[in-house]
């Protein structure tokens, strides 16, 4: 059985991939890791896990990065068309003044 080895340099960092090792049991790659990883660098702690648990996000199936689109932030991104939303519209034309400055400075 494979086991992936995540080894810590210093307490408080993260732990980065570092390798794996090949034993029949938790107990045994505890130890490989420990000998194969473990003394080649200063080591405050290691993960050892199995790597049939070690599931996958791919970037094609899931979104990362955060949210890009801010359109929240301005009132231009939000539907103006009801009654009780003549904050918004005023707040909507001073944000669009303010644009055609910025673009006039540049």
């Amino acid at each position: 059985m494979i086991w992936e080895v995540f080894r810590q340099e210093e307490q408080g960092e993260y732990h980065t991939h570092c390798g794996n090792v090949h034993a029949p049991d938790r107990e045994m790659a505890k130890q490989f890791a420990a000998i194969q990883h473990g003394r080649r660098k200063p080591t405050n702690n290691l993960w050892v896990v199995p790597k049939t648990e070690i599931g996958e996000l791919d970037g094609d199936e899931y979104a990362f990065g955060g949210a890009t689109d801010k359109s929240y932030r301005w009132a231009t991104g939000y539907d103006v068309t009801a009654d009780d939303a003549s904050e918004v519209v005023e707040s909507s034309g001073e944000q669009e003044d303010a644009k055609e400055r910025r673009n006039e400075v540049v």
